[in-house]
């Protein structure tokens, strides 16, 4: 026997080589590459097919500066002009509002979850809740604020009750998206700190958190783009206004998403149509720009290893 052969297997005396592919597992292998690479181009797909179409009719009025600097104020289905400074304003400040009150509420109970709560009967609690959040759909949601703050407390309907109701959806999001975060953190981590005296409230805090920062931005952003596009809530917690009105907390309020409802019935007008399709585009690029910068802000304030 050859020196080659000597350090091969052998079974029941015959030598067995391992090195080279056989013809059915290399049509096997080529089989599922060629299978993942169809259903990446399936799914891309759509999404392609979307994305021109909505740039491809609703590019041209974003050239102007009117579309960023005015409001649909006096402007018919049937007129052009006017812009979307209204209801991009008041996309920001609920989404803001919305992500200053579920945000904390979400990394701390994430924090609870991971750090403190594990195995007890209040953590599966909270956990079966969230599991409960995350399938509402939007409508429920609203219909719950609405029963809450209308018809309980009598308060009007107002751009904080839609905040209200987006929190209920973006809660479960960005919950689940920092549980996930701060498993991923190594324990080594933690008890390195430990082993230095370290609390382990300021472990969690300067070692945990910041190690799984750009993570907690990443759940952020997907819960912002949850809730920035919905249109239950607007409809029912807050009538759509063509004014500029930067008050979330007295009279109605125009968003992107309601902009794209009121002229959705006249898209056989060739101006409504225009303004539908534009305001589309600008809803998808608010989310592209906060996306974009979450990235910048995890990069820049990600823990550097020296």
């Amino acid at each position: 026997m050859t020196a080659v052969a000597e350090n091969k297997p052998a079974y029941d005396g015959k030598v067995l080589d391992l090195t080279g592919k056989s013809g059915a597992r290399a049509f096997k292998n080529t089989l599922a590459t060629v299978l993942i690479v169809l259903a990446f181009a399936v799914a891309m797909i759509p999404l392609l097919w979307i994305l021109f179409t909505v740039v491809s009719k609703g590019y041209h009025l974003l050239l102007s500066a009117d579309w960023w600097s005015q409001s649909q104020r006096g402007i018919t289905v049937r007129r052009a002009g006017g812009g979307a400074y209204h209801a991009i304003m008041g996309t920001l400040i609920m989404a803001l509002i919305t992500a200053v009150i579920a945000v904390p509420i979400a990394i701390l109970g994430a924090i609870y979850l991971v750090e403190y709560g594990k195995g007890t009967r209040a953590a599966k609690v909270v956990s079966f809740m969230i599991d409960i959040l995350t399938g509402v759909p939007s409508i429920v949601a609203a219909l719950f604020v609405y029963a809450v703050w209308i018809t309980v407390f009598g308060f009007n309907r107002v751009g904080f009750a839609v905040s209200l109701s987006l929190v209920l959806l973006m809660l479960p999001v960005v919950l689940r998206s920092t549980e996930e975060m701060l498993k991923l953190v190594p324990d080594e981590l933690r008890e390195a700190s430990y082993a230095l005296g370290v609390p382990k409230w300021k472990t969690i805090l300067k070692v945990v958190v910041p190690t799984a920062f750009g993570g907690i931005i990443t759940g952020v952003m997907l819960g912002l783009a949850r809730v920035m596009g919905e249109t239950a809530p607007l409809l029912i917690l807050v009538g759509y206004s063509k004014n500029i009105n930067l008050n979330p907390f007295n009279g109605f309020m125009g968003a992107l998403p309601t902009m794209i409802n009121q002229d959705r019935t006249e898209l056989a007008l060739p101006n409504a149509a225009d303004r539908v399709w534009a305001a589309a585009l600008t809803l998808i690029l608010l989310v592209l720009a906060l996306n974009l910068l979450a990235r910048l802000i995890a990069r820049f304030s990600a823990i550097k290893s020296k």
